[in-house]
């Protein structure tokens, strides 16, 4: 492998010793420099293309983690935007940065990245509760992590609300929204089932007290095709005696007061009703 394929695979910049684990020697390395490839510091290359962030990580001896690490692995995410967190030996940060310290795991071997163990538990410990369940959830529900792994990595007193969000983790949500949501009722005392089949209708995402379909769609901009396609959905819910409700990115993340008041309201009613 050549250097610029080895860069590449890192991510367009990487420290000797994670090029050296793709067979880059240091002959290789500095005919690299001859021919433009640029060395920051000592013992960093990097492509000139390479990201200035991606860089910067290295150059600190940072990996990133906690929120910042979810894209990386694909996991879901409430909040993308805010202070980059980033664990160093040290837990050293820089301004606009959330410093994290203590690894439990080998990091990524290519790229500047904390294993997916420590980022969730740097995010179990670090994010507010809805954060740190959606990227936990997501990483269980794969399959990718488990309930078991993190708790026994979280002992003591100082680790209590991190094992609290671990108690609402479920293997079952298909989004999200669904975590979200399932968990909001859950916590009220509403007896919910995810992803049930009904006849006639397909699977829904949520049921709730068995009687009331909770439906959740994420998309911003929809087209009308599917719009008659819910709406039909909805109808054929309604006729065989279910009572239908559907919310969408901005009710579930930032207006779950409001959603759940709504759900309880519809609930109280058809208890009247028998």
């Amino acid at each position: 492998m050549d250097v610029l394929r080895a860069l590449a695979i890192c991510g367009g910049a990487a420290r000797r010793p994670a090029l050296a684990r793709l067979g880059i020697d240091d002959a290789a390395l500095r005919r690299a420099v001859r021919a433009g490839v640029v060395q920051p510091v000592r013992g960093l290359y990097a492509l000139p293309t390479a990201p200035p962030d991606h860089v910067a990580l290295l150059q600190h001896r940072q990996l990133l983690t906690c929120s910042s690490a979810a894209p990386f692995y694909g996991l879901w995410s409430v909040n993308s935007a805010g202070p980059v967190h980033v664990q160093h030996r040290r837990g050293e940060a820089f301004d606009g940065q959330v410093g994290h310290s203590g690894l439990l795991l080998e990091p990524h071997p290519h790229r500047p990245v904390a294993a997916l163990g420590d980022v969730l538990i740097h995010a179990l410990r670090c994010l507010p509760f809805a954060e740190a369940l959606v990227m936990t959830d997501c990483a269980v529900g794969r399959g990718d992590m488990t309930v078991g792994f993190l708790r026994d990595r979280l002992p003591g007193k100082r680790n209590g609300r991190a094992r609290h969000v671990l108690e609402w983790v479920d293997h079952g949500a298909e989004s999200m929204l669904e975590t979200l949501a399932r968990t909001y009722f859950r916590q009220a005392g509403i007896s919910v089932e995810t992803q049930v089949h009904i006849n006639g209708v397909g699977y829904v995402d949520l049921l709730l007290e068995g009687r009331l379909i909770v439906e959740l769609d994420g998309r911003h901009h929809r087209e009308w095709a599917q719009v008659k396609k819910d709406q039909r959905r909805n109808n054929v819910s309604v006729v065989q005696g279910y009572s239908v409700l559907r919310y969408y990115y901005d009710d579930v993340v930032h207006h779950p007061a409001l959603m759940l008041a709504e759900v309880r309201a519809v609930l109280a009613g058809l208890n009247l009703q028998g």
